[in-house]
Protein backbone atom coordinates (compact mmCIF):
# COMPACT_ATOMS: atom_id res chain seq x y z
CA UNK A 1 0.00 0.00 0.00
CA UNK A 2 1.24 3.66 -0.84
CA UNK A 3 0.81 6.05 1.93
CA UNK A 4 2.57 8.83 1.42
CA UNK A 5 3.52 11.27 4.37
CA UNK A 6 3.55 15.19 3.91
CA UNK A 7 4.13 18.46 5.94
CA UNK A 8 3.43 22.02 5.04
CA UNK A 9 5.83 23.98 7.41
CA UNK A 10 6.07 20.84 9.56
CA UNK A 11 8.36 18.58 9.82
CA UNK A 12 7.34 15.14 9.20
CA UNK A 13 9.89 13.09 11.66
CA UNK A 14 10.55 9.28 11.11
CA UNK A 15 9.11 8.30 14.10
CA UNK A 16 5.07 9.79 13.14
CA UNK A 17 6.20 8.60 9.82
CA UNK A 18 6.31 5.34 11.03
CA UNK A 19 3.83 5.36 13.14
CA UNK A 20 1.76 6.64 10.50
CA UNK A 21 2.47 3.84 8.22
CA UNK A 22 1.70 1.36 10.74
CA UNK A 23 -1.90 2.39 11.54
CA UNK A 24 -2.77 2.70 8.50
CA UNK A 25 -1.37 -0.80 7.02
CA UNK A 26 -3.34 -2.22 10.61
CA UNK A 27 -6.36 -0.35 9.00
CA UNK A 28 -6.39 -1.78 5.71
CA UNK A 29 -5.55 -5.24 6.49
CA UNK A 30 -8.39 -5.37 9.22
CA UNK A 31 -11.04 -3.87 7.30
CA UNK A 32 -9.70 -3.49 3.53
CA UNK A 33 -7.25 -5.15 2.04
CA UNK A 34 -7.96 -3.62 -1.41
CA UNK A 35 -7.17 -0.43 -0.46
CA UNK A 36 -4.80 1.55 -3.12
CA UNK A 37 -3.10 3.86 -0.55
CA UNK A 38 -3.47 7.13 1.27
CA UNK A 39 -2.42 10.69 1.42
CA UNK A 40 -1.32 12.08 5.07
CA UNK A 41 -0.72 16.08 5.40
CA UNK A 42 0.38 17.65 8.16
CA UNK A 43 -0.21 21.24 9.08
CA UNK A 44 -0.40 24.18 11.24
CA UNK A 45 -3.88 25.57 12.08
CA UNK A 46 -5.09 28.25 13.84
CA UNK A 47 -3.56 28.77 17.32
CA UNK A 48 -0.37 26.48 16.58
CA UNK A 49 -2.45 23.36 16.33
CA UNK A 50 -1.37 20.88 14.12
CA UNK A 51 -4.04 19.73 11.73
CA UNK A 52 -3.91 16.37 10.04
CA UNK A 53 -5.91 15.69 7.09
CA UNK A 54 -6.39 11.66 5.79
CA UNK A 55 -7.30 10.92 1.84
CA UNK A 56 -7.53 7.24 1.10
CA UNK A 57 -8.90 5.96 -2.25
CA UNK A 58 -10.19 2.84 -1.44
CA UNK A 59 -11.71 1.09 -5.37
CA UNK A 60 -14.53 2.08 -7.46
CA UNK A 61 -14.16 5.99 -7.12
CA UNK A 62 -14.74 5.47 -3.17
CA UNK A 63 -12.17 7.71 -1.07
CA UNK A 64 -12.28 8.31 2.48
CA UNK A 65 -11.45 11.88 3.16
CA UNK A 66 -10.90 12.72 7.42
CA UNK A 67 -9.29 15.62 9.08
CA UNK A 68 -8.48 16.48 12.60
CA UNK A 69 -7.06 18.92 14.73
CA UNK A 70 -4.95 18.74 17.85
CA UNK A 71 -1.62 19.97 19.85
CA UNK A 72 0.04 17.37 19.12
CA UNK A 73 0.78 16.13 15.71
CA UNK A 74 0.01 12.95 16.79
CA UNK A 75 -3.40 13.02 18.09
CA UNK A 76 -4.50 15.33 15.19
CA UNK A 77 -3.33 12.00 13.62
CA UNK A 78 -5.27 9.62 15.47
CA UNK A 79 -8.54 11.47 15.44
CA UNK A 80 -8.54 11.35 12.19
CA UNK A 81 -7.39 7.86 11.82
CA UNK A 82 -10.27 6.77 14.12
CA UNK A 83 -12.48 8.88 11.97
CA UNK A 84 -11.47 6.92 9.19
CA UNK A 85 -11.90 3.81 10.84
CA UNK A 86 -15.59 4.45 12.03
CA UNK A 87 -16.25 4.96 7.97
CA UNK A 88 -14.51 1.49 6.84
CA UNK A 89 -16.69 -0.07 10.35
CA UNK A 90 -19.80 1.29 8.40
CA UNK A 91 -18.74 0.37 4.94
CA UNK A 92 -18.12 -2.59 6.37
CA UNK A 93 -21.35 -3.11 7.90
CA UNK A 94 -23.46 -1.66 5.25
CA UNK A 95 -21.92 -4.19 2.86
CA UNK A 96 -22.70 -7.17 4.80
CA UNK A 97 -26.44 -5.93 4.84
CA UNK A 98 -26.50 -5.20 1.23
CA UNK A 99 -25.79 -8.94 0.49
CA UNK A 100 -27.74 -10.16 2.88
CA UNK A 101 -30.81 -7.96 2.66
CA UNK A 102 -33.05 -9.84 -0.35
CA UNK A 103 -36.18 -7.68 -0.51
CA UNK A 104 -36.77 -5.32 -3.01
CA UNK A 105 -36.37 -1.73 -2.20
CA UNK A 106 -39.68 0.08 -2.19
CA UNK A 107 -39.66 3.74 -4.37
CA UNK A 108 -40.05 6.22 -2.01
CA UNK A 109 -40.85 9.90 -3.18
CA UNK A 110 -38.69 12.66 -1.90
CA UNK A 111 -39.12 16.31 -1.62
CA UNK A 112 -37.81 19.33 -1.03
CA UNK A 113 -38.71 22.15 1.37
CA UNK A 114 -37.13 25.48 1.89
CA UNK A 115 -37.16 25.61 5.65
CA UNK A 116 -35.83 28.95 6.32
CA UNK A 117 -35.80 32.18 4.30
CA UNK A 118 -33.64 35.57 4.77
CA UNK A 119 -34.68 37.67 7.79
CA UNK A 120 -33.18 41.00 7.15
CA UNK A 121 -32.00 42.48 3.87
CA UNK A 122 -28.18 42.53 5.34
CA UNK A 123 -28.68 38.75 5.11
CA UNK A 124 -29.63 38.20 2.20
CA UNK A 125 -27.30 36.70 -0.51
CA UNK A 126 -24.98 38.86 -3.43
CA UNK A 127 -27.25 38.65 -6.99
CA UNK A 128 -23.65 37.42 -8.17
CA UNK A 129 -21.95 35.39 -5.12
CA UNK A 130 -18.41 34.71 -6.03
CA UNK A 131 -17.88 31.33 -7.31
CA UNK A 132 -15.13 29.90 -4.88
CA UNK A 133 -14.20 26.12 -6.14
CA UNK A 134 -15.02 24.50 -9.59
CA UNK A 135 -14.48 20.59 -10.01
CA UNK A 136 -15.05 17.73 -12.40
CA UNK A 137 -16.29 14.60 -11.08
CA UNK A 138 -17.50 11.25 -11.95
CA UNK A 139 -21.06 10.89 -11.20
CA UNK A 140 -21.52 7.31 -9.99
CA UNK A 141 -24.39 5.53 -10.92
CA UNK A 142 -26.02 3.75 -7.36
CA UNK A 143 -29.36 3.49 -4.92
CA UNK A 144 -29.75 6.31 -2.36
CA UNK A 145 -28.38 4.24 0.87
CA UNK A 146 -25.52 3.41 -1.26
CA UNK A 147 -25.54 7.30 -2.43
CA UNK A 148 -25.82 7.80 1.49
CA UNK A 149 -22.93 5.38 2.28
CA UNK A 150 -20.82 7.12 -0.11
CA UNK A 151 -21.39 10.57 0.92
CA UNK A 152 -20.16 9.25 4.37
CA UNK A 153 -17.18 7.52 2.85
CA UNK A 154 -15.88 10.80 1.10
CA UNK A 155 -16.65 12.81 4.20
CA UNK A 156 -18.29 15.72 1.82
CA UNK A 157 -21.56 17.95 2.86
CA UNK A 158 -22.87 16.60 -0.85
CA UNK A 159 -23.81 13.93 -3.49
CA UNK A 160 -24.91 13.49 -7.02
CA UNK A 161 -25.59 10.58 -8.33
CA UNK A 162 -27.89 9.07 -10.67
CA UNK A 163 -30.53 6.38 -9.34
CA UNK A 164 -30.00 3.11 -10.26
CA UNK A 165 -33.89 2.37 -10.38
CA UNK A 166 -35.14 5.78 -11.65
CA UNK A 167 -32.46 6.55 -14.19
CA UNK A 168 -32.76 9.86 -13.00
CA UNK A 169 -29.86 12.38 -11.30
CA UNK A 170 -30.51 12.77 -7.21
CA UNK A 171 -28.78 14.26 -4.65
CA UNK A 172 -28.07 13.44 -0.83
CA UNK A 173 -26.62 16.18 1.39
CA UNK A 174 -25.99 16.70 5.05
CA UNK A 175 -28.14 19.08 6.63
CA UNK A 176 -27.08 21.50 9.59
CA UNK A 177 -29.24 19.57 12.08
CA UNK A 178 -27.03 16.18 11.28
CA UNK A 179 -30.03 14.34 8.87
CA UNK A 180 -29.31 13.20 5.77
CA UNK A 181 -31.11 14.80 2.68
CA UNK A 182 -32.38 13.33 -0.45
CA UNK A 183 -33.30 15.75 -3.30
CA UNK A 184 -35.03 13.98 -6.21
CA UNK A 185 -36.29 15.80 -9.39
CA UNK A 186 -40.40 14.91 -9.85
CA UNK A 187 -41.01 12.98 -12.76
Amino acid sequence: MDIRVAGHQVDTGEALRTHVSDRINAMADKYFSRAIGANVTFGRGPHEEFTCDIVAPVNQGVVLKASNNAQDAHVAFEGAADKIERQLKRYRERLRERRHDTAEQQEIEAGYTVFQSYQDEEDRVPESPAIVAETRADIPTASVSDAVMMLDLRNTNALMFKNGQSGVYNMVYRRDDGTIGWVEPRG
